[in-house]
């Protein structure tokens, strides 16, 4: 099949699609397994791009009138933890991922983050500790991928007394391949029990940076 040439462009000989009228315009790409479509979307006054051949109904990218690019579909995720407990010595505890704020693409289940796709990701973690036992070696905060572990840590020894709290915040660029996962777990190396972990007040978030 011949491929159509489209002439046009430049100020004196544009290429237009529409009369002016309030009404959606698209072109749509016509492929085996898939077709994609790029268009007007009159209601909103944006320019979308997404999947099939029906402008708005999966968008896959949203640029407004006034230059906002959006993804809609995009890989990113806020959690926090409902855990909160006086947690044993010498135990690394994986923090649980179960209070949703937003979950984009659905990539949260069994408390860790699977990377739909290979890319470079932005995790953020903030762990909130109370009652911190000041004769402890250490508490220590892992950020665990497929690919490496990434470690955060405080000695509490440089505490005079018992720390009443202490908020261990870390973030990372991470490389993730297709399926690799990302979870977040915390130790207490030694000393005396008590440290308590709280996690209405610890959240772990993510998103696909490139």
């Amino acid at each position: 099949m011949a491929l159509t040439k489209v002439r046009g462009g430049g100020v004196d000989n544009p290429l237009t699609l529409g009369g002016g009228s309030a009404s959606d315009r698209s072109i749509i790409f016509d492929g085996n397994a898939q077709d994609f479509h790029i268009g007007l979307d009159d209601s909103s006054d944006s320019l979308t791009i997404g999947l099939g051949s029906t402008l708005g109904t999966t968008s896959h990218m949203v640029i407004d009138a006034n230059g906002h690019v959006t993804q809609p579909l995009q890989s990113a995720f806020l959690v926090f933890s409902t855990d909160s407990n006086d947690f044993p010595l010498n135990d690394t505890r994986l923090m649980t991922l179960d209070t949703e704020v937003f979950d984009q693409n659905g990539d949260v289940a069994s408390n860790v983050f699977t990377a739909p796709v290979t890319g470079r990701y932005n995790l953020s973690l903030s762990l909130y500790f109370t009652a911190i036992a000041s004769d402890s070696n250490y508490l220590e905060v892992y950020l665990t991928t497929s690919n490496r572990t990434y470690y955060f840590i405080i000695d509490p020894g440089t505490f005079d007394q018992t720390g009443a709290y202490h908020t261990i915040t870390a973030s990372v660029l991470a490389d993730m391949d297709a399926s690799d996962t990302a979870s977040v777990s915390y130790r207490q190396s030694s000393g005396s029990s008590g440290t308590d972990f709280d996690g209405n007040n610890s959240f772990f978030s993510g998103y696909l940076a490139c």
